[in-house]
């Protein structure tokens, strides 16, 4: 039952992107260059600019409200890369040691502040994916980056590693079924077969992978793709993805943290 809640964990956020929200109707390019455009400018601050990426907040805030999106379903995917970040980060606590600026009786090294940079700048890229993903059918995502010319091999790889993802799962949970089996109903796999188990697993799931590809070759995938229908970009669309791209160059170029700082200042 872990596995399959698992199954369902992969595609519950394809799931939401069948919506009717104001944000599912705009046009797949549009939504696809708001978050290659957001990325882009929330990666290329420097490692200290902590205030001034405290605006740039809005982006999922903003979609996540429109897009009717639940916070915790994307909160449990953002947490997975949160580790990953950690390992990156911590180094940094140990190496800059130079005061960044004192709270009160406290202060704030540069590898604190770097630290929560790297934290934070994560969360907003992590979740303008998950935001693009819950609000676009994979296959609209797919069929713009074939018009925009991105190679089809990567985009092929693209597509079979998703869709093959519930596969493995599913290989998974039949060999854990028969191993309890066999083993007296054990909860897990011993360490001792832990290598057989992942090696007849990844055979297994890669003889049915090629099944699944040549049955889909045999209806016609990878030879034209004109059926897919293609969207005109409205007025709206346009105005969505120049909006979204105007904040972007206005926080990138205008410090705005400081001013909330200065606000929030006045206000205590």
């Amino acid at each position: 039952m872990n596995i399959r809640n698992k199954i369902n964990d992969i595609y519950s956020l394809e799931q939401l992107s069948s919506g009717n929200t104001v944000i599912h109707r705009r046009h797949p390019i549009c939504k696809l260059l708001a978050a290659f455009i957001f990325i882009m400018t929330v990666i290329s601050f420097d490692r200290h600019a902590f205030g001034r990426l405290i605006p740039f907040i809005f982006y999922p805030s903003i979609l996540m409200a429109l897009s009717e999106t639940p916070y915790g379903l994307l909160l449990k995917r953002v947490l997975i890369a949160i580790p990953f970040c950690l390992f990156i980060g911590i180094p940094n606590l140990f190496l800059e040691k130079d005061p960044a600026f004192t709270v009160g009786n406290i202060t704030v090294s540069c590898g604190v502040l770097s630290f929560a940079v790297i934290i934070y700048r994560t969360y907003l890229c992590v979740m303008a994916v998950l935001l693009l993903i819950a609000a676009t059918p994979f296959t609209e995502l797919t069929a713009q980056l074939r018009r925009m010319k991105i190679p089809n091999i990567f985009i092929i790889m693209l597509e079979m590693t998703y869709r093959c993802l519930g596969l493995l799962a599913g290989e998974s949970e039949s060999m854990h079924i028969a191993y309890a089996l066999r083993g007296g109903g054990a909860k897990g796999v011993d360490i001792r077969h832990a290598g057989g188990f992942i090696g007849s697993l990844l055979t297994r799931s890669f003889d049915r992978a090629e099944r699944i590809y040549a049955a889909m070759k045999c209806r016609g995938y990878g030879l034209s793709y004109g059926g897919i229908r293609q969207r005109v970009i409205t007025v709206s669309d346009a105005v969505y993805c120049a909006l979204v791209c105007f904040l972007c160059m206005f926080f990138r170029f205008v410090d705005a943290g400081r001013w909330i700082t200065a606000f929030v200042e006045r206000i205590s």
